[in-house]
């Protein structure tokens, strides 16, 4: 198909061709940049629980390179929330803190999906209204009794190519939003995970008594 038969379709859809090309680029942005970001973030978060494991206070050399390599995750800012915990609080407390930062983290991690959920919404729509525009254009050659027919026929067969290119979009957004979605889900295990293997480890230190009431 020559692009000027791709420009000819798209004029006869009323010019939603153009807004679907703009949804499809909408849709691979979102698609490819969360892709690339909970990818990223889901490995951080695997790294680090084993990391907690074979080191749970942290302190290891190996350990500190990657609390800074993987700085600008969310793991790690659920890690240092507990950086100015007091050792003699109670474990309550600490785990108290430890969820009000992983309730800040969680909000975050769907970002831009609701773009994409809006583009597999609105692609099938407005492919059916292209090819409603792209039908009146095709029946109001009927008047032409000779050649009518053959152009009523060509004329439907091109408007449901808006039709067709909005149930693409709309697919293939769903496969992936529903495949962000599920990465979104393991992160959030992660922290909740994370969190418990944090509690598990620390042992809070008993508070000292005053030198007064010590035992003599």
């Amino acid at each position: 198909m020559t692009p000027s038969k791709l420009f000819e379709l798209a004029n006869a859809s009323g010019g939603t061709l153009y807004l679907m090309g703009l949804l499809l680029l909408i849709a691979l942005t979102v698609i490819i940049e969360r892709s690339r970001h909970l990818l990223n973030m889901q490995q951080a978060g695997v790294d680090l629980m084993n990391a907690l494991r074979e080191d749970p206070a942290l302190q290891a050399p190996a350990t500190q390179v990657l609390l800074k390599k993987h700085a600008d995750q969310p793991h790690v800012r659920v890690i240092r929330s507990l950086d100015n915990e007091p050792a003699d609080s109670s474990t309550e407390t600490a785990a108290g803190h430890v969820e009000e930062s992983l309730m800040h983290e969680v909000p975050l991690l769907d970002r831009s999906l609701w773009v994409l959920d809006t583009v597999i919404t609105l692609a099938p729509l407005l492919g059916l209204f292209g090819t409603i525009v792209g039908m009146f254009r095709a029946f109001s050659v009927l008047d032409d009794v000779q050649n009518g027919a053959s152009q009523v026929t060509g004329g439907i067969a091109e408007a449901l190519i808006a039709t067709a290119c909005g149930l693409f979009i709309a697919m293939l957004g769903l496969i992936f939003f529903n495949w962000l979605s599920t990465r979104v889900r393991v992160i959030v295990h992660q922290l909740e995970t994370l969190k418990i293997m944090l509690l598990n480890r620390r042992r809070p230190q008993p508070a000292q008594q005053p030198s007064h009431l010590k035992a003599v």
